[in-house]
Protein backbone atom coordinates (compact mmCIF):
# COMPACT_ATOMS: atom_id res chain seq x y z
CA UNK A 1 0.00 0.00 0.00
CA UNK A 2 1.08 3.66 -0.51
CA UNK A 3 2.88 5.54 2.28
CA UNK A 4 1.91 9.21 3.26
CA UNK A 5 4.53 10.80 2.09
CA UNK A 6 4.09 8.79 -1.17
CA UNK A 7 0.42 10.17 -1.61
CA UNK A 8 1.09 13.56 -0.19
CA UNK A 9 3.65 13.48 -3.40
CA UNK A 10 0.73 12.35 -5.69
CA UNK A 11 -1.64 15.26 -4.32
CA UNK A 12 1.37 17.89 -6.03
CA UNK A 13 0.96 16.53 -9.38
CA UNK A 14 -1.54 16.62 -12.01
CA UNK A 15 -3.52 13.97 -12.60
CA UNK A 16 -2.84 11.14 -15.06
CA UNK A 17 -3.48 7.89 -16.30
CA UNK A 18 -2.75 6.82 -12.53
CA UNK A 19 -4.29 9.18 -10.30
CA UNK A 20 -7.91 10.35 -10.23
CA UNK A 21 -8.87 12.89 -7.32
CA UNK A 22 -12.39 13.49 -6.45
CA UNK A 23 -14.59 15.28 -3.03
CA UNK A 24 -17.82 12.65 -3.92
CA UNK A 25 -18.41 10.30 -1.49
CA UNK A 26 -21.82 8.36 -3.38
CA UNK A 27 -20.73 8.69 -6.85
CA UNK A 28 -20.31 4.58 -6.91
CA UNK A 29 -20.82 4.61 -10.60
CA UNK A 30 -17.58 6.92 -11.20
CA UNK A 31 -15.97 5.45 -8.38
CA UNK A 32 -16.53 1.54 -9.82
CA UNK A 33 -15.16 3.12 -13.72
CA UNK A 34 -11.97 4.76 -11.91
CA UNK A 35 -11.35 0.99 -10.49
CA UNK A 36 -12.15 -0.59 -13.74
CA UNK A 37 -9.84 1.51 -15.95
CA UNK A 38 -6.84 1.65 -13.35
CA UNK A 39 -6.95 -2.40 -13.66
CA UNK A 40 -7.14 -2.46 -17.32
CA UNK A 41 -3.69 -0.26 -17.28
CA UNK A 42 -3.70 0.48 -21.23
CA UNK A 43 -0.13 1.76 -21.02
CA UNK A 44 0.93 -1.54 -19.32
CA UNK A 45 2.86 0.69 -16.79
CA UNK A 46 2.23 -2.24 -14.59
CA UNK A 47 1.88 0.69 -11.81
CA UNK A 48 -0.31 0.51 -9.34
CA UNK A 49 -4.08 3.28 -10.09
CA UNK A 50 -5.16 5.39 -6.98
CA UNK A 51 -8.38 6.67 -6.92
CA UNK A 52 -8.33 9.51 -3.64
CA UNK A 53 -11.66 10.37 -2.02
CA UNK A 54 -11.36 13.59 -0.44
CA UNK A 55 -8.84 15.69 -2.63
CA UNK A 56 -10.29 18.46 -5.17
CA UNK A 57 -8.36 18.73 -8.39
CA UNK A 58 -5.69 20.83 -7.02
CA UNK A 59 -4.65 18.61 -4.55
CA UNK A 60 -6.19 20.13 -1.87
CA UNK A 61 -7.86 18.69 0.77
CA UNK A 62 -11.35 18.84 0.81
CA UNK A 63 -12.19 18.64 4.24
CA UNK A 64 -13.90 15.17 4.50
CA UNK A 65 -14.47 12.37 7.25
CA UNK A 66 -13.53 8.58 6.77
CA UNK A 67 -15.64 6.69 8.61
CA UNK A 68 -15.84 2.58 8.91
CA UNK A 69 -19.00 3.26 6.84
CA UNK A 70 -17.92 4.86 3.98
CA UNK A 71 -14.25 2.01 4.21
CA UNK A 72 -16.55 -0.33 3.82
CA UNK A 73 -18.51 0.97 1.06
CA UNK A 74 -15.42 1.07 -1.33
CA UNK A 75 -14.46 -1.60 -0.21
CA UNK A 76 -17.39 -3.44 -1.16
CA UNK A 77 -16.82 -2.42 -4.98
CA UNK A 78 -13.94 -5.46 -4.98
CA UNK A 79 -16.24 -8.18 -4.87
CA UNK A 80 -19.52 -6.98 -5.29
CA UNK A 81 -20.14 -8.55 -8.92
CA UNK A 82 -19.85 -5.15 -11.22
CA UNK A 83 -16.11 -5.49 -11.72
CA UNK A 84 -15.46 -8.53 -13.34
CA UNK A 85 -12.65 -10.11 -13.03
CA UNK A 86 -12.44 -9.19 -9.41
CA UNK A 87 -9.76 -6.68 -9.31
CA UNK A 88 -6.96 -6.49 -7.41
CA UNK A 89 -7.33 -3.61 -4.87
CA UNK A 90 -7.06 -1.88 -1.15
CA UNK A 91 -8.03 0.51 0.86
CA UNK A 92 -6.55 2.72 3.11
CA UNK A 93 -7.74 6.09 5.16
CA UNK A 94 -4.62 8.53 5.35
CA UNK A 95 -5.64 11.69 8.35
CA UNK A 96 -4.58 14.89 7.77
CA UNK A 97 -4.84 18.01 9.80
CA UNK A 98 -6.63 19.76 6.84
CA UNK A 99 -8.94 16.31 6.76
CA UNK A 100 -9.43 12.58 5.92
CA UNK A 101 -8.30 10.71 2.63
CA UNK A 102 -9.24 7.36 1.30
CA UNK A 103 -7.24 5.99 -1.23
CA UNK A 104 -8.13 2.82 -2.96
CA UNK A 105 -4.75 1.15 -4.41
CA UNK A 106 -5.72 -0.83 -7.60
CA UNK A 107 -2.89 -3.89 -9.12
CA UNK A 108 -3.45 -4.02 -12.85
CA UNK A 109 -4.85 -7.33 -13.75
CA UNK A 110 -3.75 -9.93 -15.30
CA UNK A 111 -6.76 -11.05 -17.40
CA UNK A 112 -7.61 -8.03 -19.22
CA UNK A 113 -10.04 -6.47 -20.28
CA UNK A 114 -11.93 -5.79 -16.78
CA UNK A 115 -15.57 -4.65 -17.06
CA UNK A 116 -17.69 -2.54 -15.28
CA UNK A 117 -20.95 -4.04 -16.39
CA UNK A 118 -20.43 -5.26 -19.30
CA UNK A 119 -18.20 -2.17 -20.63
CA UNK A 120 -14.54 -1.77 -20.48
CA UNK A 121 -13.07 1.37 -19.40
CA UNK A 122 -9.42 2.92 -19.86
CA UNK A 123 -7.74 6.01 -19.03
CA UNK A 124 -6.45 8.05 -21.79
CA UNK A 125 -3.94 10.17 -19.92
CA UNK A 126 -6.10 12.26 -16.99
CA UNK A 127 -9.13 10.77 -18.83
CA UNK A 128 -11.71 7.98 -18.29
CA UNK A 129 -13.31 6.03 -21.53
CA UNK A 130 -14.80 3.71 -22.76
CA UNK A 131 -12.22 1.35 -24.87
CA UNK A 132 -12.64 1.26 -28.62
CA UNK A 133 -12.32 -2.21 -30.49
CA UNK A 134 -8.97 -1.15 -31.34
CA UNK A 135 -7.93 -1.00 -27.30
CA UNK A 136 -10.35 -4.32 -26.56
CA UNK A 137 -8.06 -6.28 -28.65
CA UNK A 138 -4.78 -5.03 -27.53
CA UNK A 139 -6.03 -5.58 -24.03
CA UNK A 140 -7.35 -9.03 -25.01
CA UNK A 141 -3.85 -9.86 -26.49
CA UNK A 142 -2.39 -9.28 -23.49
CA UNK A 143 -4.37 -11.51 -21.47
CA UNK A 144 -3.29 -14.09 -23.42
CA UNK A 145 0.32 -13.22 -22.72
CA UNK A 146 -0.37 -12.96 -19.43
CA UNK A 147 -1.68 -16.82 -19.06
CA UNK A 148 1.35 -18.75 -19.00
CA UNK A 149 0.26 -22.57 -19.03
CA UNK A 150 0.85 -25.07 -15.95
CA UNK A 151 4.25 -26.42 -17.04
CA UNK A 152 5.64 -22.47 -18.04
CA UNK A 153 5.20 -21.78 -14.44
CA UNK A 154 7.94 -22.02 -11.71
CA UNK A 155 8.11 -24.68 -9.82
CA UNK A 156 8.30 -22.78 -6.19
CA UNK A 157 10.35 -24.93 -3.85
CA UNK A 158 12.61 -26.48 -6.11
CA UNK A 159 15.82 -25.71 -7.03
CA UNK A 160 18.37 -26.81 -9.79
CA UNK A 161 19.61 -29.60 -8.15
CA UNK A 162 16.02 -31.49 -8.28
CA UNK A 163 16.76 -31.74 -12.05
CA UNK A 164 19.06 -34.15 -13.74
CA UNK A 165 21.26 -31.52 -15.40
CA UNK A 166 23.68 -33.87 -16.40
CA UNK A 167 21.14 -35.50 -18.47
CA UNK A 168 19.45 -32.30 -20.02
CA UNK A 169 23.33 -31.54 -21.53
CA UNK A 170 24.33 -34.25 -22.31
CA UNK A 171 21.29 -35.90 -23.90
CA UNK A 172 18.33 -33.40 -24.50
CA UNK A 173 20.09 -30.17 -25.62
CA UNK A 174 21.90 -31.94 -28.60
CA UNK A 175 18.80 -33.02 -29.60
CA UNK A 176 17.03 -29.46 -29.62
CA UNK A 177 20.24 -26.73 -30.44
CA UNK A 178 22.58 -26.96 -33.32
CA UNK A 179 26.34 -28.39 -32.37
CA UNK A 180 27.48 -25.36 -33.20
CA UNK A 181 25.50 -23.13 -31.71
CA UNK A 182 25.72 -25.43 -28.69
CA UNK A 183 29.30 -25.44 -28.55
CA UNK A 184 29.30 -21.39 -28.72
CA UNK A 185 26.72 -20.75 -25.81
CA UNK A 186 29.26 -19.83 -22.95
CA UNK A 187 26.23 -19.10 -20.69
CA UNK A 188 25.62 -20.91 -17.39
CA UNK A 189 22.75 -23.99 -17.14
CA UNK A 190 20.60 -21.73 -15.74
CA UNK A 191 20.15 -19.62 -18.66
CA UNK A 192 20.60 -22.31 -21.22
CA UNK A 193 17.36 -23.65 -19.37
CA UNK A 194 15.53 -20.63 -19.20
CA UNK A 195 15.80 -20.13 -23.01
CA UNK A 196 13.50 -23.43 -23.71
CA UNK A 197 11.13 -22.62 -20.66
CA UNK A 198 13.21 -24.98 -18.18
CA UNK A 199 13.82 -22.35 -16.17
CA UNK A 200 12.70 -19.22 -14.09
CA UNK A 201 15.52 -16.98 -13.67
CA UNK A 202 13.19 -14.47 -11.95
CA UNK A 203 12.51 -16.76 -9.10
CA UNK A 204 15.62 -18.69 -9.26
CA UNK A 205 13.80 -22.47 -9.61
CA UNK A 206 13.31 -24.87 -12.70
CA UNK A 207 9.44 -25.03 -14.46
CA UNK A 208 6.93 -27.43 -13.59
CA UNK A 209 7.98 -28.56 -17.35
CA UNK A 210 11.80 -28.97 -15.97
CA UNK A 211 10.47 -31.01 -13.17
CA UNK A 212 7.57 -33.20 -15.20
CA UNK A 213 10.34 -34.20 -17.60
CA UNK A 214 13.58 -34.38 -16.00
CA UNK A 215 13.07 -34.37 -12.43
CA UNK A 216 14.47 -36.60 -9.92
CA UNK A 217 11.68 -36.92 -8.04
CA UNK A 218 8.65 -35.42 -9.93
CA UNK A 219 6.02 -36.91 -7.35
CA UNK A 220 7.73 -34.68 -4.79
CA UNK A 221 5.67 -31.71 -6.28
CA UNK A 222 3.25 -33.72 -8.50
CA UNK A 223 1.73 -36.88 -6.26
CA UNK A 224 -0.14 -37.58 -8.89
CA UNK A 225 2.28 -38.26 -11.70
CA UNK A 226 2.90 -41.76 -12.68
CA UNK A 227 1.11 -44.56 -14.61
CA UNK A 228 -0.43 -47.11 -12.87
CA UNK A 229 -1.10 -50.52 -14.84
CA UNK A 230 -3.74 -53.19 -13.34
CA UNK A 231 -3.76 -56.63 -15.27
CA UNK A 232 -7.72 -57.64 -14.25
CA UNK A 233 -8.98 -61.16 -15.02
CA UNK A 234 -12.43 -60.64 -16.44
CA UNK A 235 -14.17 -57.71 -18.64
CA UNK A 236 -14.71 -55.50 -15.90
CA UNK A 237 -13.00 -53.71 -12.66
CA UNK A 238 -14.30 -56.25 -9.91
CA UNK A 239 -12.16 -59.23 -11.35
CA UNK A 240 -9.09 -60.57 -9.74
CA UNK A 241 -6.29 -58.77 -10.14
CA UNK A 242 -3.41 -60.71 -11.97
CA UNK A 243 -1.02 -58.12 -12.30
CA UNK A 244 -0.40 -54.53 -11.07
CA UNK A 245 2.87 -52.31 -11.78
CA UNK A 246 3.44 -48.34 -11.22
CA UNK A 247 5.26 -46.56 -13.83
CA UNK A 248 7.46 -43.35 -12.14
CA UNK A 249 9.88 -41.07 -12.45
CA UNK A 250 10.41 -38.10 -15.17
CA UNK A 251 9.23 -38.48 -18.62
CA UNK A 252 12.67 -38.89 -19.95
CA UNK A 253 12.94 -42.18 -17.91
CA UNK A 254 9.53 -43.41 -18.09
CA UNK A 255 8.55 -43.01 -21.81
CA UNK A 256 11.25 -45.99 -22.96
CA UNK A 257 10.41 -47.74 -19.53
CA UNK A 258 6.77 -47.89 -20.83
CA UNK A 259 7.34 -48.30 -24.22
CA UNK A 260 9.13 -51.73 -23.29
CA UNK A 261 6.58 -53.00 -21.27
CA UNK A 262 3.54 -52.33 -23.72
CA UNK A 263 5.83 -54.25 -26.45
CA UNK A 264 6.67 -57.21 -24.26
CA UNK A 265 3.90 -57.35 -21.52
CA UNK A 266 0.84 -56.57 -22.94
CA UNK A 267 1.11 -57.09 -27.07
CA UNK A 268 0.72 -60.74 -27.84
CA UNK A 269 0.99 -62.61 -31.25
CA UNK A 270 0.10 -66.17 -31.88
CA UNK A 271 -0.29 -68.32 -35.23
CA UNK A 272 -3.88 -70.03 -35.40
CA UNK A 273 -4.41 -72.28 -38.22
CA UNK A 274 -7.05 -70.95 -40.75
CA UNK A 275 -7.17 -74.09 -42.41
CA UNK A 276 -4.75 -77.09 -43.76
CA UNK A 277 -2.69 -74.68 -46.31
CA UNK A 278 -2.91 -71.53 -44.43
CA UNK A 279 -1.63 -69.82 -40.54
CA UNK A 280 -2.20 -66.71 -39.84
CA UNK A 281 -0.42 -64.25 -37.04
CA UNK A 282 -3.19 -62.53 -34.49
CA UNK A 283 -1.77 -59.68 -32.45
CA UNK A 284 -4.23 -58.78 -30.22
CA UNK A 285 -3.52 -55.05 -30.39
CA UNK A 286 -1.21 -52.84 -33.03
CA UNK A 287 1.68 -51.91 -30.47
CA UNK A 288 2.05 -48.25 -32.44
CA UNK A 289 -1.63 -47.68 -31.73
CA UNK A 290 -1.58 -48.44 -27.99
CA UNK A 291 1.97 -46.39 -27.94
CA UNK A 292 0.48 -43.44 -29.43
CA UNK A 293 -2.60 -43.33 -27.00
CA UNK A 294 -0.08 -43.29 -23.90
CA UNK A 295 2.16 -41.28 -25.61
CA UNK A 296 -0.95 -38.73 -25.93
CA UNK A 297 -1.93 -39.20 -21.96
CA UNK A 298 1.01 -38.51 -20.73
CA UNK A 299 1.20 -35.35 -23.11
CA UNK A 300 -2.22 -34.19 -22.42
CA UNK A 301 -2.58 -34.58 -18.55
CA UNK A 302 -3.65 -32.60 -15.64
CA UNK A 303 -0.26 -32.77 -13.90
CA UNK A 304 -2.30 -30.11 -10.89
CA UNK A 305 -4.35 -33.70 -10.68
CA UNK A 306 -3.83 -36.24 -7.66
CA UNK A 307 -4.87 -39.06 -10.14
CA UNK A 308 -2.49 -41.68 -12.07
CA UNK A 309 -2.69 -41.89 -15.65
CA UNK A 310 -4.62 -45.51 -15.61
CA UNK A 311 -3.69 -48.43 -17.52
CA UNK A 312 -6.02 -50.75 -17.56
CA UNK A 313 -6.12 -54.45 -19.05
CA UNK A 314 -9.18 -56.88 -19.39
CA UNK A 315 -9.67 -59.71 -21.05
CA UNK A 316 -10.99 -57.93 -23.93
CA UNK A 317 -9.77 -54.85 -23.59
CA UNK A 318 -8.00 -51.83 -22.44
CA UNK A 319 -9.12 -48.88 -21.00
CA UNK A 320 -6.56 -45.31 -20.60
CA UNK A 321 -8.00 -42.59 -18.56
CA UNK A 322 -5.77 -39.82 -17.72
CA UNK A 323 -6.75 -36.96 -15.47
CA UNK A 324 -7.86 -33.42 -17.66
CA UNK A 325 -10.83 -33.33 -20.19
CA UNK A 326 -10.52 -31.82 -23.81
CA UNK A 327 -8.17 -28.53 -23.24
CA UNK A 328 -8.96 -25.50 -24.94
CA UNK A 329 -10.32 -24.81 -28.46
CA UNK A 330 -10.77 -29.14 -28.73
CA UNK A 331 -14.44 -29.61 -27.58
CA UNK A 332 -16.95 -32.62 -27.71
CA UNK A 333 -18.08 -31.25 -31.29
CA UNK A 334 -14.90 -30.54 -32.87
CA UNK A 335 -12.85 -33.36 -31.50
CA UNK A 336 -10.92 -34.90 -33.06
CA UNK A 337 -10.34 -32.67 -35.69
CA UNK A 338 -9.33 -29.56 -33.31
CA UNK A 339 -6.68 -30.05 -30.97
CA UNK A 340 -4.94 -27.84 -28.05
CA UNK A 341 -2.01 -28.54 -26.08
CA UNK A 342 -2.32 -28.28 -22.22
CA UNK A 343 1.13 -28.89 -21.62
CA UNK A 344 2.72 -27.01 -24.87
CA UNK A 345 6.54 -27.18 -23.57
CA UNK A 346 5.76 -30.94 -22.64
CA UNK A 347 4.27 -31.78 -25.20
CA UNK A 348 7.37 -29.86 -26.99
CA UNK A 349 10.12 -32.04 -25.62
CA UNK A 350 8.46 -34.90 -26.23
CA UNK A 351 8.70 -34.05 -29.62
CA UNK A 352 12.55 -33.43 -30.21
CA UNK A 353 12.60 -36.98 -28.17
CA UNK A 354 11.02 -38.41 -31.22
CA UNK A 355 7.77 -39.66 -28.78
CA UNK A 356 5.32 -37.67 -30.62
CA UNK A 357 4.72 -35.50 -33.99
CA UNK A 358 2.11 -32.75 -33.19
CA UNK A 359 1.14 -32.72 -36.08
CA UNK A 360 -2.63 -33.76 -34.87
CA UNK A 361 -2.64 -36.90 -36.60
CA UNK A 362 -2.61 -39.63 -33.94
CA UNK A 363 -6.07 -40.35 -33.72
CA UNK A 364 -6.60 -40.70 -37.50
CA UNK A 365 -3.58 -43.01 -37.23
CA UNK A 366 -4.70 -45.08 -34.23
CA UNK A 367 -7.88 -46.21 -35.55
CA UNK A 368 -6.01 -46.97 -39.32
CA UNK A 369 -4.00 -49.09 -37.34
CA UNK A 370 -6.62 -50.30 -35.41
CA UNK A 371 -8.65 -51.50 -38.93
CA UNK A 372 -5.58 -52.88 -40.18
CA UNK A 373 -5.06 -55.27 -37.71
CA UNK A 374 -9.08 -56.45 -37.03
CA UNK A 375 -9.50 -54.43 -33.92
CA UNK A 376 -12.54 -52.67 -33.37
CA UNK A 377 -12.34 -48.88 -33.63
CA UNK A 378 -11.51 -47.33 -30.89
CA UNK A 379 -14.24 -45.70 -28.42
CA UNK A 380 -13.41 -42.20 -26.97
CA UNK A 381 -15.41 -40.67 -23.94
CA UNK A 382 -15.02 -36.69 -24.09
CA UNK A 383 -17.85 -36.06 -22.13
CA UNK A 384 -16.12 -36.23 -18.89
CA UNK A 385 -14.72 -32.62 -17.99
CA UNK A 386 -12.24 -34.01 -15.45
CA UNK A 387 -10.66 -36.79 -17.14
CA UNK A 388 -10.36 -38.15 -20.85
CA UNK A 389 -10.99 -41.89 -21.62
CA UNK A 390 -10.57 -44.32 -24.50
CA UNK A 391 -10.91 -48.36 -24.67
CA UNK A 392 -9.35 -50.62 -27.14
CA UNK A 393 -10.59 -54.08 -28.06
CA UNK A 394 -8.43 -56.88 -28.69
CA UNK A 395 -8.87 -59.09 -31.43
CA UNK A 396 -8.77 -61.92 -29.10
CA UNK A 397 -10.30 -63.07 -25.58
CA UNK A 398 -7.05 -63.39 -23.68
CA UNK A 399 -9.06 -65.15 -21.28
CA UNK A 400 -8.90 -68.08 -23.78
CA UNK A 401 -5.77 -70.64 -24.24
CA UNK A 402 -3.63 -70.18 -27.63
CA UNK A 403 -5.82 -72.03 -30.41
CA UNK A 404 -3.64 -74.78 -31.51
CA UNK A 405 -5.15 -75.09 -34.64
CA UNK A 406 -8.79 -74.79 -36.20
CA UNK A 407 -11.53 -77.55 -35.14
CA UNK A 408 -11.32 -80.67 -36.86
CA UNK A 409 -14.56 -79.30 -39.02
CA UNK A 410 -12.62 -76.79 -40.44
CA UNK A 411 -9.99 -79.35 -41.55
CA UNK A 412 -12.60 -81.54 -43.41
CA UNK A 413 -14.43 -78.45 -44.85
CA UNK A 414 -11.34 -77.72 -46.91
CA UNK A 415 -10.99 -80.38 -49.75
CA UNK A 416 -8.09 -81.59 -51.75
CA UNK A 417 -9.52 -79.81 -54.77
CA UNK A 418 -9.42 -76.84 -52.81
CA UNK A 419 -5.99 -77.62 -51.65
CA UNK A 420 -5.04 -78.15 -55.40
CA UNK A 421 -6.40 -74.78 -56.45
CA UNK A 422 -4.85 -72.18 -53.86
CA UNK A 423 -1.59 -74.42 -54.67
CA UNK A 424 -2.07 -73.68 -58.43
CA UNK A 425 -2.98 -69.70 -58.23
CA UNK A 426 -0.42 -68.48 -55.18
CA UNK A 427 3.31 -68.67 -56.23
CA UNK A 428 5.91 -69.06 -54.28
CA UNK A 429 7.32 -65.60 -54.68
CA UNK A 430 3.89 -64.52 -53.16
CA UNK A 431 3.87 -62.87 -49.61
CA UNK A 432 2.18 -64.12 -46.74
CA UNK A 433 -0.58 -62.02 -46.70
CA UNK A 434 -1.38 -62.46 -50.21
CA UNK A 435 -2.17 -65.99 -49.74
CA UNK A 436 -4.20 -65.63 -46.65
CA UNK A 437 -6.42 -63.35 -48.51
CA UNK A 438 -6.68 -65.61 -51.47
CA UNK A 439 -6.91 -68.58 -49.15
CA UNK A 440 -9.60 -67.41 -47.08
CA UNK A 441 -12.12 -65.89 -49.99
CA UNK A 442 -11.89 -69.55 -51.36
CA UNK A 443 -12.37 -70.97 -48.06
CA UNK A 444 -15.42 -69.15 -47.77
CA UNK A 445 -17.03 -69.82 -50.66
CA UNK A 446 -16.69 -72.98 -50.22
CA UNK A 447 -17.85 -73.07 -46.66
CA UNK A 448 -21.36 -70.86 -48.11
CA UNK A 449 -21.35 -73.89 -51.40
CA UNK A 450 -21.82 -76.41 -48.63
CA UNK A 451 -24.02 -74.36 -46.84
CA UNK A 452 -26.12 -71.23 -48.19
CA UNK A 453 -27.82 -70.57 -44.56
CA UNK A 454 -24.24 -70.40 -42.99
CA UNK A 455 -24.12 -67.38 -41.28
CA UNK A 456 -21.04 -64.91 -40.39
CA UNK A 457 -21.12 -65.65 -36.94
CA UNK A 458 -20.70 -69.15 -37.58
CA UNK A 459 -17.69 -68.71 -40.30
CA UNK A 460 -15.87 -66.59 -38.10
CA UNK A 461 -16.49 -69.48 -34.96
CA UNK A 462 -15.09 -72.13 -36.87
CA UNK A 463 -11.94 -69.93 -38.99
CA UNK A 464 -10.97 -67.94 -35.80
CA UNK A 465 -11.30 -64.67 -37.63
CA UNK A 466 -13.62 -61.88 -36.17
CA UNK A 467 -17.21 -61.88 -37.72
CA UNK A 468 -16.41 -58.10 -38.92
CA UNK A 469 -12.92 -59.73 -40.71
CA UNK A 470 -15.53 -62.02 -42.35
CA UNK A 471 -17.82 -59.53 -43.51
CA UNK A 472 -15.32 -57.52 -44.81
CA UNK A 473 -14.33 -60.47 -46.98
CA UNK A 474 -17.49 -61.32 -48.14
CA UNK A 475 -17.85 -57.39 -49.53
CA UNK A 476 -15.12 -58.13 -51.63
CA UNK A 477 -16.78 -61.10 -53.57
CA UNK A 478 -19.37 -59.41 -55.57
CA UNK A 479 -20.53 -62.81 -56.99
CA UNK A 480 -21.92 -63.81 -53.72
CA UNK A 481 -24.89 -62.18 -52.43
CA UNK A 482 -27.25 -62.65 -49.50
CA UNK A 483 -30.83 -63.30 -50.62
CA UNK A 484 -33.98 -62.35 -48.40
CA UNK A 485 -33.50 -61.24 -44.33
CA UNK A 486 -32.55 -62.84 -40.98
CA UNK A 487 -32.66 -66.24 -40.54
CA UNK A 488 -34.86 -67.02 -43.27
CA UNK A 489 -32.17 -65.69 -46.15
CA UNK A 490 -29.58 -67.55 -47.93
CA UNK A 491 -26.27 -67.37 -49.95
CA UNK A 492 -26.80 -67.47 -53.81
CA UNK A 493 -23.55 -67.56 -56.07
CA UNK A 494 -23.25 -66.48 -59.30
CA UNK A 495 -21.27 -67.83 -61.84
CA UNK A 496 -20.14 -64.19 -63.59
CA UNK A 497 -17.35 -63.39 -60.71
Amino acid sequence: MITKSELQDLLQTTETYRVERTTSTNDMDKFQEAICAFANDLPNSRKNGYLILGAYDNGTLSGLKVDDALLKKIAAIRSDGNILPLPMMSVERFEFPEGDLLVAEVSPSLLPPVRYRGRTFVRIGPRRDIATEAEERILLERRTSYMATFDAMPCLGATINDIETLYIQQEYLPQVIDAEVLAGDKRDIKEQLAAIHLYDLTHDCPTNAAIILFGKNPRHFFPGFYIQYVRFAGKAIGGEVLNERRFQGPLCKLLPELELFVSNAIITQRPVSISLFREKTIINYPNNALRELLMNACMHRDYQSNMPVRLYQFDDHIEIMNAGGLYGEARPENFPTVNDYRNPIVAEAMKEMKYVNMFNQGIRRVQEMLRENDNEEAEFDVSKLTVFVVNIFSTVDDSRDVPQGVTQGVTQDVTQDVTQDVTQDVTQDDTQDDTQEISLDKWIEEQIKKNPKITTDEIAKISGFTSRTIKRHITKLPHIKYVGSGYSGHWEITDNK
